[in-house]
């Protein structure tokens, strides 16, 4: 599931969370922050990842890049985007429109990948959550009108019941915020043109809002607000027309998101899947279901993810992914807006795998799964063919052997090590050597494997147009585009070889974590590198360690000259 964060302050005061910071520049002009994730640490004392460098020293070498295919299992992906479009990835054995399955790879017309959770009827736009669907299925089982039968279920279905008991504690709890934050946003939406109003005609600053003698209530709550907002640089100094311009973008965002959660991500009785798919959800073996619409109803989450591995530059647009000159993406609608379905997220890896993908980003997760062995089945699948998954940790803040984000590659929190060896777990950065870990992002120093940019990261979005977003979603497409990056160029590499030399050459810090829990706790002790990828490094490590050692290796010795025949 994806996560939303509004970017003012105010929220703070009516108990909501932000997460984005704010730079002093406006960012629409800002050709360098629209770029700051490229930038070299050694020269900038800015967290990025050194991107143009890499490339330099792998040419230097003149090695020649192959095409390398990524998969983006994620809401969609709006392949005609001026941005993408040239970098899209096209099945090479399928016809377009036409029809048929030509590839007889049992999906018709897969010409930039599939849709699992689409159908004849449409495509899935809102879904329910996991602990939703969990609370549904089994409250008559575990908490029925017959306390008997509750009991000996509890007792004869144990693993069941502890799944069924997480679930109904995040939903009771994550519900009621839900309702709480759709009725305050939507409360603040009406306030606006009273807001403006008390502005009278004055910019927004801190001394006009402390001018301001409220009358009634309402004028009251509307001083609250203005009075966050005037200490937020992004809104500091803008006219009463500016501020309600701003206003009404973000509450529109803010409640819709909320709208969603309120009245269908926590909602029993909301179930689009049967009439719209149509497939049996609870036969995790079907494969074949789902339709070629790789953009879906809203595709803003996978076209950003998109764009941050393979954005190209066009016209005035100067973003540029970070594996843009070798990467095709390949689309492959897994996520609605809700939770991902373990089915759908198995049968997306497992088409990605067997259509050429090499990289497979997954932007998402979720607190249970109830299907994790199947999922668990379809990562040794893509291991056993050698592809890359790019994973993000999550966006909760959380600890993540405290609060399990899945899928996950550790079966256990306990676990010494993952199951798999082809997996790499992100944590999203800033560009604030400062305050290094972004404020949302999940952590661990044994399950979280590297940090990379991930707030103020300005990518494509839908219906041509680029946007400023941030999340461990983001910072995973730029994982994803770095292992790109290196595997183009040394195509020999193994998952397991990119992911050595991104952990071991990640440029450290010792600033602190800045973690509730712990105050002590630096950066550098909440994730196993101990700091944000720099691809130039891991070029020269992967070549020097991997590459140019295999090479070496897979010479033939040179032949001995024959000995001379003695005349006799």
């Amino acid at each position: 599931m994806k996560r939303l964060f509004i970017a003012t302050s105010f929220l703070f005061g009516f108990g909501l969370f932000s997460a984005q910071s704010t730079t002093a520049v406006e960012p629409a002009k800002d050709k360098d922050l629209m770029t700051w994730y490229h930038k070299d640490f050694s020269a900038t004392k800015v967290y990025g990842i050194n991107t143009d460098n890499a490339y330099k020293f792998l040419e230097s070498k003149g090695l020649k890049p192959k095409t390398v295919v990524v998969g983006v299992l994620d809401s969609g992906v709006e392949v005609d985007h001026p941005g993408l479009v040239k970098n899209m990835w096209k099945n090479p054995n399928e016809v377009p429109n036409n029809g048929k399955d030509d590839d007889g790879n049992g999906y018709i017309d897969d010409v930039h990948g599939w849709n699992f959770i689409g159908g004849k009827n449409g495509d899935i736009d809102a879904d329910n959550l996991e602990v939703t669907r969990m609370v549904k299925k089994y409250q008559q089982i575990f908490e029925g009108p017959n306390s008997a039968e509750n009991k000996a279920n509890q007792a004869k279905r144990p693993a069941e019941f502890e799944l069924y008991m997480k679930s109904k504690e995040l939903y009771t709890k994550k519900g009621m915020e839900a309702k709480q934050a759709y009725q305050t946003y939507s409360m603040i939406n009406t306030l606006i043109p009273t807001m403006v109003s008390m502005l009278n005609g004055k910019v927004l600053t801190p001394a006009t809002v402390a001018a301001i003698k409220p009358a009634t209530q309402e004028q009251a709550m509307s001083a609250q607000v203005l009075a966050g907002i005037a200490a937020d640089p992004d809104f500091a100094g803008k006219t009463p027309a500016e501020v309600e311009k701003m206003l009404k973008e973000q509450m529109k965002e803010a409640i819709d998101h909320f709208e969603a959660q309120a009245t269908k991500h926590y909602n029993l009785d909301f179930d689009p899947r049967s009439e719209i798919v149509g497939d049996n959800y609870e036969d995790y073996s079907e494969r074949y279901y789902g339709n070629n619409n790789y953009e879906g109803p809203d595709a803003g989450h996978g076209t950003h993810v998109a764009g941050i591995i393979a954005g190209l530059p066009h016209g005035n647009e100067v973003q540029y992914g970070v594996a843009s000159r070798v990467a095709r993406i390949m689309a492959v609608r897994t996520v609605p807006n809700g939770d991902e379905r373990d089915k759908d997220v198995a049968n997306a890896i497992r088409y990605a795998v067997d259509n050429g993908a090499k990289i497979l980003n997954m932007s998402f997760g979720k607190p249970v799964s109830p299907g994790k062995e199947v999922v668990w089945d379809a990562f040794k699948y893509a291991q056993d063919k050698g592809v890359l998954l790019v994973k993000a940790a999550g966006n909760d803040n959380h600890n993540v052997a405290e609060h399990t984000y899945f899928p996950s590659n550790f079966k256990s929190t306990a676990d010494e090590k993952p199951f798999i060896n082809n997996m790499i777990v992100v944590g999203a950065s800033t560009k604030d050597a400062g305050s290094l870990r972004a404020s949302f992002s999940n952590y661990n120093q044994k399950m979280v494997d590297v940090f990379a940019p991930g707030q103020e990261i300005y990518a494509p979005v839908p219906d041509g147009k680029y946007k400023y977003e941030q999340g461990t979603s983001m910072a995973s497409p730029v994982v994803a585009g770095a292992a790109a990056v290196l595997w183009a160029y040394m195509p020999n590499l193994k998952p397991e070889q990119i992911i050595e030399s991104l952990v071991k050459t990640s440029n450290k810090s010792t600033v602190s974590a800045m973690l509730d829990s712990d105050k002590n706790s630096t950066f550098e002790m909440i994730s196993r590198s101990g700091g944000v990828i720099d691809l130039y490094k891991a070029a020269e490590y992967a070549f020097t360690n991997f590459y140019k050692a295999d090479s070496k290796a897979s010479k033939p010795a040179a032949k001995k000259p024959a000995a001379k025949k003695k005349a006799k």
